[in-house]
């Protein structure tokens, strides 16, 4: 969320608060397939037995004291009302436009996961006890649990928070710790975590970075002059994303102050007046660059 006036404004109210579940008015309709779908019916088996699901948010009704907008736990709340309960916790959202809330919610990322599993097998809960609760198959549990096996400390820490597949996770353990990091990088900044591309930095790793060079059957299927031009290539765009990242600030800072003075050179109408007489075309992409960079800083905020 931006900060306003140099301080950043609460997302939530301070107190979580007890709400009657009749007062909570759903902003969407769940459908009879959607109560059919296994996810439903992990939301339920989780808030029978190991309680681990998040309290819904809520908004209070602007126009109607008491009665609250559900922005986030749809399912959660038609679970609460198939088991008769009468009231939830909720989180009281200071914002109540659904799809503002819902665009910044960060779902459990693949890490968050495996972390929340040690804490639950930690306090004792068998692994039988958690795949059932989940409706997984026991060997899925024992797969996120050692997850981070064999993974840099490193890299770790920079996938903590993303939504990175369990099976790009375990490709990576095919490099060694450095090697894990220089991929994670290259994965971030593409925004690319599949495992097809996992794959192809391994099949672009030299052999001295990989913890098995013999195992990798598609880098046998390449020739030494393919695989040498892989690695070439791989390490141009590797000092090319790091070239790119020490000057970004200061790229960005001095785009902003470009397109302020361009915006303000539209606006002044002789100047505008101008260049639609005698320079249409460069008018219109002075314009269109404006808005485009309005839009992208508008997304990052």
């Amino acid at each position: 969320m931006a900060e306003r006036n140099g301080k950043i404004p609460m997302a939530f109210e301070p107190e979580s608060v007890t709400v009657a579940i009749s007062d909570i008015l759903p902003l969407k309709k769940v459908s009879a397939s959607v109560r059919g779908s296994r996810k439903y019916r992990q939301i339920a088996a989780s808030m029978k037995k190991a309680r681990i699901a998040q309290p819904p948010v809520v908004s209070r009704h602007p126009g109607m004291k008491g009665k609250y907008l559900l922005l986030d736990g749809h399912l959660r709340i038609e679970v609460l009302k198939e088991q008769g309960k009468d009231t939830v916790t909720c989180l009281v959202s200071l914002d109540d436009e659904a799809f503002t809330y819902n665009r910044q919610v960060n779902h459990l990322a693949t890490i968050q996961e495996h972390k929340m599993i040690l804490r639950l097998i930690e306090r004792g809960i068998p692994e039988e006890l958690i795949a059932e609760t989940l409706d997984v198959d026991v060997s899925s549990i024992r797969i996120k649990r050692d997850l981070l096996n064999g993974i840099s400390p490193d890299a770790a820490e920079m996938l903590k928070d993303r939504r990175c597949p369990i099976n790009t996770i375990q490709t990576l353990k095919k490099m060694k710790p450095e090697r894990q990091v220089e991929a994670v990088e290259l994965m971030i900044a593409m925004n690319d975590f599949t495992v097809s591309y996992a794959r192809t930095l391994v099949t672009a790793t030299a052999p001295e970075q990989l913890v098995n060079p013999d195992g990798n059957r598609v880098r046998k299927r390449i020739s030494p002059e393919q695989l040498a031009q892989m690695e070439k290539e791989m390490a141009s765009l590797q000092r090319g994303i790091k070239r790119i990242e020490a000057t970004y600030g200061s790229d960005h800072l001095n785009l902003v102050l470009a397109v302020g003075y361009v915006r303000s050179l539209l606006a002044n109408d002789a100047i505008g007046r101008f260049l639609k007489k005698y320079y249409p075309e460069l008018r219109d992409e002075l314009a269109r660059i404006c808005q485009v960079t309005a839009l992208v800083s508008e997304a990052a905020e």
